[in-house]
């Protein structure tokens, strides 16, 4: 069973509240097996525009990460990040 990945690129406009979702979000994480490859850092920008703050999470297939962004643990979370951050989220399929 291949893994699944969630890839968000991220810019966050509060980060004392950004630390609300991070807190918010880790039930989920746990729940669903989330295992982060990537969480910030330093980032070198090759072609479009970057955002502040990239995340790689792996989980242990697909449905596992569909799931937890779809569970009601993470939209709780998902509500407190809207409201502090610009991103984008995609949901890959491993090789």
């Amino acid at each position: 069973m291949a893994k699944g990945y969630w890839i968000a690129r991220v810019d966050v406009r509060d980060a004392e509240r950004y630390k609300d979702y991070v807190v918010a979000a880790k039930p989920a994480f746990e729940k669903y097996g989330a295992n982060f490859l990537a969480r910030g850092g330093a980032i070198t920008e090759l072609e479009g525009k970057a955002r502040a703050r990239n995340v790689v999470i792996e989980f242990p297939s697909m449905q596992h990460a569909v799931d937890c962004y779809n569970s009601p643990e993470y939209q709780i979370a998902a509500k407190i990040r809207q409201e502090v951050a610009d991103a984008e989220m995609v949901v890959v399929e491993g090789v």
